[in-house]
């Protein structure tokens, strides 16, 4: 038999039936491999079907791919046509252009300067400002160490007094008690 005239599919595999003899194969072994080839079988169809398939999308894109290389290269041909009247637009844009930037930037930069002048006059303005709060702020904090020393000197004060005054009503009570 040759491939073209034999065509065997997972259900022949399934549905054929053996003679049986007397000596034979074991029936379930056998049973049991047709099932194996026809599961094998229904996996060798569906990768063939899926590779057909891929084929398929594969040439439809090389085809697509074709015709846009075409679209392409017409492209290109008329883009070098149009580079050279591009250049040459471009170029008298180019110097006009110049033009108009130079004059531009020269009073950008006169601009610059004066709002570096200002910046620098607010910076330095600034500057003074803060060291004038950082002096202010220093006095401030002097003022508050100073009344902290005078309350803790009186809290030492009134805990030597307590003390004392504790000491003696001890005593006294030590005395009173003898």
């Amino acid at each position: 038999m040759n491939d073209a005239s034999f065509h065997l599919t997972p259900n022949d595999v399934r549905g054929h039936q053996f003679t049986r003899t007397m000596r034979g194969y074991d029936r379930l072994e056998v049973d049991a491999f047709r099932d194996r080839v026809a599961d094998e079988l229904d996996r060798l169809l569906r990768e063939r079907l899926q590779t057909e398939e891929r084929i398929r999308n594969a040439t439809e894109q090389l085809r697509a791919f074709r015709e846009r290389e075409r679209a392409l290269n017409d492209a290109l041909i008329a883009a070098q046509q149009l580079r050279a009247e591009a250049k040459q637009a471009a170029d008298r844009e180019r110097d006009m252009v110049l033009r108009e930037a130079r004059a531009e930037g020269e009073g950008l930069v006169e601009r610059a300067r004066g709002d570096e002048r200002l910046v620098r006059e607010r910076a330095e303005a600034a500057a003074r400002q803060f060291s004038a709060y950082v002096a202010a702020f220093r006095a401030l904090l002097e003022r508050q160490m100073a009344e902290l020393d005078v309350l803790e000197g009186h809290a030492k004060t009134i805990v030597q007094v307590q003390t004392e005054a504790l000491t003696a009503s001890l005593s006294n009570e030590e005395n009173g008690y003898r």
